[in-house]
């Protein structure tokens, strides 16, 4: 029968390890809160809803006008990028027959990078990933899938209309989260299980905002908005691109 065993307490005696330590404490209690923050536990607050209200009005009237669309303003569902990969033995673990996470993660780093690059026509800034787990191994031999899109961009398009919109494209950068999405399938069964999801966060040097329509799309920009409020402020001293993005 397993049973808890006490571990001995981490001494700190310099400075510069209790820096380290409450660093460690602060990225646990941001990991716990942003559980908290799951769509699955919490549905859209009332800020949240007056903003999914707020983007409908925006995406309605683009689609009853017989203007052009603006180019700055893009359908999530047009963001979307796939990959899909057979794992091979030289890609494993070397203790085991599963594929390395490293590798897992430059792959959808890649398509990350690629999807934000395509929604911007320009080179992204690679500025974070979210804490991630990886939910099943993939073994080699079985096919990877990878699905991004763009989830959300900061500033949102909050604005009354399209045409206060086209007048206020004077931001000179904008944050873009990209939500990679993975998961394996045995290909003798043909299981499909999920891997993981990757949230990566880059600056592209132009105003442009992503657009949901469906149900499920607002769900996906919610829950990217709430990874963003989260987000570590210490990122706008490192990026000054950062705090211009969100002012």
């Amino acid at each position: 029968m397993c049973r808890p065993v006490a571990i001995a307490p981490i001494r700190l005696e310099t400075e510069e390890e209790r820096r380290l330590f409450q660093q460690g404490e602060e990225n646990y209690k941001a990991k716990k809160a942003a559980r908290n923050q799951n769509l699955q536990e919490q549905a859209p607050n009332d800020e949240e809803a007056d903003m999914i209200h707020a983007m409908w009005k925006i995406e309605n009237e683009l689609s009853n006008s017989n203007a052009p669309r603006p180019d700055n303003i893009i359908p999530m569902s047009s963001t979307k990028l796939e990959s899909t990969m057979l794992m091979q033995p030289e890609d494993r673990n070397r203790h085991n027959f599963m594929i390395f996470g490293g590798f897992l993660l430059k792959h959808t780093f890649e398509l990350a990078f690629c999807c934000a690059s395509s929604f911007a026509k320009g080179r992204p800034t690679f500025i974070s990933l979210d804490p991630s787990t990886f939910e099943n191994p993939v073994p080699v031999g079985s096919m990877l899938y990878l699905r991004a899109v763009v989830a959300y961009t900061d500033p949102p398009l909050l604005h009354g209309s399209v045409a206060q919109s086209e007048q206020q494209q004077s931001r000179k950068y904008t944050r873009v989260q990209v939500r990679v999405e993975s998961q394996v399938r045995d290909i003798e069964t043909g299981q499909m299980k999920p891997t993981g999801v990757f949230n990566y966060t880059f600056i592209v040097p132009k105003e442009i905002h992503v657009m949901p329509k469906t149900y499920a799309e607002f769900m996906v920009w919610v829950d990217a908005r709430r990874r963003a409020m989260h987000m570590d402020p210490s990122l706008a001293e490192k990026f000054p691109e950062f705090d211009r993005a969100t002012e």
